[in-house]
């Protein structure tokens, strides 16, 4: 029989609030404009891209891959490589939904279609950084370590990819 241990990722989970502009302002009695929900959303995408996301992922990296001294000190700097070149395909994904909001309103079937192509190949480009890197892990440290980090780095991915999504309004 196989058995699975589970080791939930609440820290991350935590930090990723699910709160709309519009609630956040019917709590506070007011309606939000939609010029007011797109800057609350673009503000809220940001952080999620940016700020404590980075140290939420050692947090949790380091318990759940939990290296030995040697692999920690292996795998660390290639890490760092990874993230400073995933910063720069988020950096150009936060390009991309700023300028969707921008255009949202009024949108055409070019906007929708550069839009689109430019999210398939930022998406494209991510899955080519994880393959290159799983490979230099696999060189690095071994061939099951590195899936562990790939599969961790997934679910992180997901998580943070699932809370934009829920929070972009569908093309109309």
């Amino acid at each position: 029989m196989l058995r699975f241990t589970h080791r939930p990722i609440v820290p991350l989970a935590l930090f990723v609030v699910c709160a709309t502009p519009s609630i956040v302002a019917a709590q506070a009695g007011k309606a939000a404009s939609p010029q007011d929900a797109r800057d609350a959303n673009l503000q809220a995408y940001v952080e999620l891209l940016r700020s404590d996301v980075r140290s939420q992922r050692v947090a949790i990296l380091t318990e759940m891959m939990q290296f030995t001294e040697a692999e920690d000190a292996k795998f660390w700097p290639i890490y760092r490589e990874y993230e400073a070149e995933l910063t720069k395909i988020n950096d150009e994904r936060l390009a991309l939904i700023k300028e969707y909001a921008t255009n949202y309103e009024k949108i055409t079937d070019a906007v929708a279609d550069r839009l689109a192509l430019g999210a398939l190949d930022l998406e494209g480009r991510r899955n080519a950084l994880k393959t290159k890197y799983y490979g230099r892990f696999k060189t690095a440290l071994s061939p099951k370590t590195a899936a562990r980090f790939l599969q961790i780095e997934n679910q992180i991915l997901l998580l943070l990819d699932l809370q934009i999504a829920a929070s972009l309004p569908v093309v109309q």
